[in-house]
Protein backbone atom coordinates (compact mmCIF):
# COMPACT_ATOMS: atom_id res chain seq x y z
CA UNK A 1 0.00 0.00 0.00
CA UNK A 2 1.55 3.25 -0.96
CA UNK A 3 2.21 5.75 1.73
CA UNK A 4 2.44 8.57 -1.03
CA UNK A 5 1.07 12.25 0.19
CA UNK A 6 0.41 15.34 -1.13
CA UNK A 7 2.60 17.92 -0.54
CA UNK A 8 2.06 21.46 -0.10
CA UNK A 9 4.03 22.96 -3.74
CA UNK A 10 2.71 26.99 -3.09
CA UNK A 11 3.53 30.43 -0.93
CA UNK A 12 0.50 31.72 -0.64
CA UNK A 13 -3.61 31.06 -1.50
CA UNK A 14 -4.98 34.38 -3.35
CA UNK A 15 -8.74 35.26 -3.44
CA UNK A 16 -9.30 35.95 -7.28
CA UNK A 17 -12.36 37.20 -9.45
CA UNK A 18 -13.25 34.79 -12.37
CA UNK A 19 -16.05 34.45 -14.57
CA UNK A 20 -19.58 33.64 -12.70
CA UNK A 21 -17.61 34.23 -8.93
CA UNK A 22 -14.40 33.93 -7.52
CA UNK A 23 -11.33 30.99 -7.45
CA UNK A 24 -8.61 30.46 -5.35
CA UNK A 25 -4.95 30.77 -7.21
CA UNK A 26 -1.74 29.03 -5.24
CA UNK A 27 1.01 31.31 -6.26
CA UNK A 28 -0.73 32.09 -9.57
CA UNK A 29 -2.19 28.89 -10.17
CA UNK A 30 -5.91 28.32 -10.08
CA UNK A 31 -7.31 25.86 -7.83
CA UNK A 32 -9.01 22.75 -9.89
CA UNK A 33 -11.58 20.53 -8.33
CA UNK A 34 -10.64 16.63 -8.51
CA UNK A 35 -12.67 16.36 -11.65
CA UNK A 36 -10.26 19.07 -12.51
CA UNK A 37 -13.30 21.79 -12.97
CA UNK A 38 -12.21 25.28 -12.01
CA UNK A 39 -12.93 25.82 -8.52
CA UNK A 40 -15.37 28.78 -9.10
CA UNK A 41 -16.79 29.72 -5.83
CA UNK A 42 -20.12 32.49 -5.86
CA UNK A 43 -19.08 34.59 -3.41
CA UNK A 44 -16.17 36.19 -2.31
CA UNK A 45 -16.78 35.23 1.17
CA UNK A 46 -16.41 31.34 0.60
CA UNK A 47 -13.24 32.10 -1.83
CA UNK A 48 -11.52 33.95 1.20
CA UNK A 49 -12.73 30.77 3.82
CA UNK A 50 -11.56 28.25 0.95
CA UNK A 51 -8.27 29.76 0.60
CA UNK A 52 -7.72 30.23 4.20
CA UNK A 53 -7.72 26.22 4.30
CA UNK A 54 -5.23 26.39 1.35
CA UNK A 55 -3.05 28.61 3.73
CA UNK A 56 -3.40 26.21 6.81
CA UNK A 57 -2.01 23.36 5.34
CA UNK A 58 1.63 22.66 6.50
CA UNK A 59 3.88 20.40 4.91
CA UNK A 60 1.80 18.07 3.55
CA UNK A 61 -2.03 18.31 2.57
CA UNK A 62 -4.67 16.70 4.87
CA UNK A 63 -8.07 16.88 3.20
CA UNK A 64 -10.03 16.20 6.63
CA UNK A 65 -8.92 19.75 7.86
CA UNK A 66 -10.76 21.69 4.39
CA UNK A 67 -14.53 21.06 5.01
CA UNK A 68 -15.13 24.14 3.02
CA UNK A 69 -12.89 23.01 -0.13
CA UNK A 70 -14.75 19.54 0.33
CA UNK A 71 -18.16 21.26 -0.17
CA UNK A 72 -17.07 23.32 -3.07
CA UNK A 73 -15.42 20.18 -4.51
CA UNK A 74 -19.07 18.11 -4.30
CA UNK A 75 -21.16 21.29 -5.38
CA UNK A 76 -18.96 21.42 -8.71
CA UNK A 77 -18.07 18.07 -9.55
CA UNK A 78 -21.52 15.60 -7.96
CA UNK A 79 -24.47 18.46 -7.33
CA UNK A 80 -24.13 20.34 -11.03
CA UNK A 81 -24.30 16.99 -12.95
CA UNK A 82 -27.25 15.48 -10.73
CA UNK A 83 -29.11 18.86 -9.61
CA UNK A 84 -32.44 17.31 -10.27
CA UNK A 85 -31.94 13.80 -8.38
CA UNK A 86 -30.70 15.72 -5.12
CA UNK A 87 -33.00 17.96 -4.92
CA UNK A 88 -36.17 14.86 -5.67
CA UNK A 89 -33.89 13.20 -2.74
CA UNK A 90 -34.28 16.07 -0.22
CA UNK A 91 -37.77 17.09 -1.01
CA UNK A 92 -38.28 13.53 -0.43
CA UNK A 93 -38.15 14.21 3.45
CA UNK A 94 -41.04 16.29 3.47
CA UNK A 95 -43.32 13.35 3.50
CA UNK A 96 -41.28 11.38 6.44
CA UNK A 97 -40.09 14.60 8.44
CA UNK A 98 -38.85 14.45 11.46
CA UNK A 99 -41.12 16.72 13.08
CA UNK A 100 -44.47 14.71 12.30
CA UNK A 101 -43.66 11.84 13.69
CA UNK A 102 -44.62 12.17 17.78
CA UNK A 103 -44.05 9.67 20.33
CA UNK A 104 -46.94 7.91 22.03
CA UNK A 105 -45.81 8.62 25.31
CA UNK A 106 -44.51 9.16 27.87
CA UNK A 107 -47.09 12.41 28.44
CA UNK A 108 -43.69 14.62 29.47
CA UNK A 109 -42.35 13.48 26.25
CA UNK A 110 -45.17 14.05 24.20
CA UNK A 111 -45.48 17.55 25.47
CA UNK A 112 -42.14 18.59 24.82
CA UNK A 113 -42.28 17.47 21.41
CA UNK A 114 -45.18 19.19 20.84
CA UNK A 115 -43.94 22.60 22.43
CA UNK A 116 -40.83 22.57 20.47
CA UNK A 117 -41.77 21.21 17.01
CA UNK A 118 -45.34 22.51 16.99
CA UNK A 119 -43.41 26.33 16.14
CA UNK A 120 -41.48 24.59 13.32
CA UNK A 121 -44.45 22.87 11.29
CA UNK A 122 -46.75 26.74 12.04
CA UNK A 123 -43.62 28.21 10.59
CA UNK A 124 -43.24 26.33 7.61
CA UNK A 125 -46.81 26.97 6.72
CA UNK A 126 -46.51 30.55 7.23
CA UNK A 127 -43.07 31.25 5.73
CA UNK A 128 -42.55 28.12 3.15
CA UNK A 129 -46.47 27.71 2.37
CA UNK A 130 -46.08 24.13 3.22
CA UNK A 131 -48.39 22.84 6.16
CA UNK A 132 -47.23 19.38 7.26
CA UNK A 133 -49.16 17.60 9.52
CA UNK A 134 -48.12 15.40 12.82
CA UNK A 135 -49.61 11.98 13.40
CA UNK A 136 -48.53 10.01 16.28
CA UNK A 137 -46.46 6.69 15.69
CA UNK A 138 -44.07 5.89 13.25
CA UNK A 139 -46.15 4.13 10.48
CA UNK A 140 -45.90 6.61 7.54
CA UNK A 141 -48.90 8.55 6.40
CA UNK A 142 -48.55 10.81 3.43
CA UNK A 143 -48.63 14.61 3.49
CA UNK A 144 -50.46 17.26 1.42
CA UNK A 145 -49.42 16.57 -2.22
CA UNK A 146 -49.88 20.10 -2.83
CA UNK A 147 -47.82 21.10 0.62
CA UNK A 148 -45.05 18.51 -0.84
CA UNK A 149 -44.91 20.18 -4.37
CA UNK A 150 -44.46 23.75 -2.69
CA UNK A 151 -41.42 22.29 -0.94
CA UNK A 152 -40.16 20.33 -4.11
CA UNK A 153 -39.92 23.48 -6.01
CA UNK A 154 -38.49 25.62 -3.39
CA UNK A 155 -35.64 22.50 -2.78
CA UNK A 156 -35.47 22.68 -6.63
CA UNK A 157 -35.19 26.27 -7.05
CA UNK A 158 -31.63 25.99 -5.05
CA UNK A 159 -28.54 26.86 -6.69
CA UNK A 160 -25.52 24.19 -7.09
CA UNK A 161 -23.58 25.45 -3.77
CA UNK A 162 -26.90 25.64 -2.38
CA UNK A 163 -28.14 22.55 -2.32
CA UNK A 164 -24.81 20.65 -1.39
CA UNK A 165 -24.70 22.90 2.13
CA UNK A 166 -28.58 22.07 2.03
CA UNK A 167 -28.15 18.23 1.18
CA UNK A 168 -26.29 17.96 4.57
CA UNK A 169 -28.31 20.11 6.43
CA UNK A 170 -31.80 17.71 5.47
CA UNK A 171 -30.06 14.68 5.67
CA UNK A 172 -27.67 15.22 9.48
CA UNK A 173 -31.11 16.46 10.97
CA UNK A 174 -33.34 14.43 9.34
CA UNK A 175 -35.74 17.52 8.59
CA UNK A 176 -37.06 19.25 5.56
CA UNK A 177 -38.58 21.91 7.86
CA UNK A 178 -34.98 22.40 9.68
CA UNK A 179 -33.04 22.45 6.62
CA UNK A 180 -34.97 25.18 5.11
CA UNK A 181 -35.05 27.32 8.86
CA UNK A 182 -30.83 27.03 9.15
CA UNK A 183 -30.87 27.84 5.39
CA UNK A 184 -32.86 30.53 5.79
CA UNK A 185 -31.91 31.91 9.38
CA UNK A 186 -35.23 31.21 11.11
CA UNK A 187 -33.25 30.07 13.96
CA UNK A 188 -30.09 29.94 15.57
CA UNK A 189 -28.56 26.64 13.66
CA UNK A 190 -27.41 25.12 17.54
CA UNK A 191 -31.19 25.21 18.34
CA UNK A 192 -32.24 23.93 15.89
CA UNK A 193 -29.58 21.31 15.90
CA UNK A 194 -31.11 20.53 19.46
CA UNK A 195 -34.66 20.40 17.94
CA UNK A 196 -33.64 17.46 15.52
CA UNK A 197 -32.22 15.50 18.38
CA UNK A 198 -34.69 16.18 20.87
CA UNK A 199 -35.56 12.33 21.32
CA UNK A 200 -31.96 11.39 22.25
CA UNK A 201 -32.30 14.05 24.51
CA UNK A 202 -34.94 13.22 26.02
CA UNK A 203 -33.53 9.46 26.44
CA UNK A 204 -30.10 11.21 27.89
CA UNK A 205 -31.92 12.74 30.62
CA UNK A 206 -34.20 9.29 31.48
CA UNK A 207 -31.39 6.62 31.13
CA UNK A 208 -28.12 9.14 31.42
CA UNK A 209 -25.34 9.74 28.94
CA UNK A 210 -23.91 7.51 26.15
CA UNK A 211 -20.16 8.76 25.27
CA UNK A 212 -19.88 7.29 22.24
CA UNK A 213 -23.38 8.06 20.99
CA UNK A 214 -22.36 11.78 22.76
CA UNK A 215 -19.12 11.65 20.97
CA UNK A 216 -20.98 10.61 17.28
CA UNK A 217 -23.47 13.61 17.84
CA UNK A 218 -20.76 16.16 18.29
CA UNK A 219 -19.19 15.03 14.92
CA UNK A 220 -23.36 15.11 13.36
CA UNK A 221 -23.21 18.78 14.75
CA UNK A 222 -19.92 19.96 13.91
CA UNK A 223 -20.91 19.47 10.37
CA UNK A 224 -24.28 20.28 10.49
CA UNK A 225 -22.89 23.85 11.65
CA UNK A 226 -20.47 23.47 8.46
CA UNK A 227 -23.33 23.28 6.52
CA UNK A 228 -25.40 26.16 7.65
CA UNK A 229 -22.48 28.23 7.15
CA UNK A 230 -21.89 27.11 3.38
CA UNK A 231 -25.58 27.37 2.95
CA UNK A 232 -24.59 31.36 4.02
CA UNK A 233 -21.44 32.13 2.05
CA UNK A 234 -23.29 30.66 -1.03
CA UNK A 235 -25.00 33.92 -1.63
CA UNK A 236 -23.54 35.81 -4.38
CA UNK A 237 -22.03 38.59 -3.37
CA UNK A 238 -20.27 41.94 -4.97
CA UNK A 239 -17.74 43.02 -1.74
CA UNK A 240 -14.14 43.05 -2.64
CA UNK A 241 -12.32 40.05 -2.32
CA UNK A 242 -9.24 41.17 -0.40
CA UNK A 243 -11.44 43.20 2.47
Amino acid sequence: MSDWKAKRFWKSAAVVPAQGGFTVELDGRPVRTPAKQLLILPSAAMARVVAQEWDAQEDVIKPHTMPATKTANAALDKVTVQHGEVADMLAAYGDSDLLCYRAEGPAELVARQAEVWDPMLEWAATTLGARLEPRVGVIHAPQDPAALEVLSLRTHQLGVFELAAFHDLVSLSGSLVLGFAAALGARDSDALWDMSRLDEIWQAEQWGRDEEAEAQSALRRAAFLHASRMFALSQPETCDPNA
